[in-house]
């Protein structure tokens, strides 16, 4: 071959070069894409036995409840406040009975109702009393009187100048069937036997200090219509064996005992009303 040759030939093997590296080029292109795809066949495969599940939306945080500043945490309820009504008997118009020494019932009742009051609020018993001074009541206000003060026990303090001793009334009612429907003239129903429970309890006491007691049931207008456990008190002279008068109801010496002996007496009821309270709540009753 001439110089000539090789100069004209120069062109069809650079071509022929060029060719073949294309091709090499294409080959190797081709060889990658097919390894592509049969990476993502495999992936495909994959995904169709293990699916990715669809993302869910994020859960809500549960706050805690939310309490009011400085209230107090949920707790059971409180047992109801034990409250004590004092009615006494009588006054204004009424001067109910009259004694020897010349007293008036309404004024030994108003006295005797003071006394009491005094020493129950030194036991830490708040008192409602029906009256303060020597004013008239009727019998149905003074049994609102004692029904808006829920009370746990109520006394209807009367004096007499026969018999001895103290006389202790319930309500001649028979114990309600139904105690959510009682008729006014016959709410104590619903209470009788609470009353009961307290003229026993009453009763207990006095007997112990000595005192003669005389227990009764009778129909009582005005306890009648009352809720609360209800005892009418009757104050009566203080008499010997001979029946000899020792102390009148007037006098200050034998109210101020007897006061004391229903005040001890009634902080034992609030005492036993408490355990019974307590009780129901341990056990989930109202």
């Amino acid at each position: 071959m001439t110089p000539s040759d090789s100069f004209d030939a120069w062109p069809n093997k650079r071509k022929e070069f060029l060719r073949r590296r294309v091709l090499s080029r294409v080959l190797t292109l081709g060889c990658a894409s097919v390894r592509l795809l049969a990476v993502l066949g495999c992936v495909s495969a994959l995904q169709a036995q293990n699916p990715v599940p669809a993302p869910q939306p994020p859960r809500p945080i549960a706050s805690a409840p939310v309490q009011a500043p400085g209230s107090a945490p949920n707790q059971a309820p409180n047992p109801p406040r034990f409250v004590v009504v004092l009615d006494a008997a009588h006054g204004g118009d009424d001067s109910g009975g009259r004694f020897s020494t010349g007293d008036s019932e309404k004024a030994v009742t108003l006295a005797f109702s003071v006394r009491l009051r005094s020493l129950l609020a030194a036991r830490g018993i708040p008192v409602v009393t029906t009256r303060e001074e020597d004013k008239s009541l009727a019998p149905a206000d003074r049994a609102q009187l004692a029904n808006r003060a829920s009370a746990q026990a109520c006394l209807i303090l009367h004096a007499a100048e026969t018999g001895s001793g103290v006389h202790l009334f319930t309500s001649s009612l028979a114990p309600a069937t139904n105690a959510h429907f009682a008729a006014w003239k016959t709410a104590q129903s619903a209470a009788v036997e609470r009353s009961l429970a307290l003229a026993g309890e009453l009763n207990s006491a006095l007997t112990h200090a000595g005192v003669n007691v005389t227990l009764s049931r009778t129909t009582l207008p005005g306890i009648d219509s009352m809720t609360c456990p209800a005892v009418a008190i009757e104050l009566a002279p203080e008499r010997d064996a001979s029946h000899t008068i020792l102390a009148e109801p007037a006098s200050a010496d034998y109210q101020a005992r007897i006061a004391q002996t229903l005040a001890t007496a009634l902080l034992e009821w609030k005492t036993d009303q408490n355990r019974t309270d307590q009780g129901r709540t341990e056990a989930g009753q109202p």
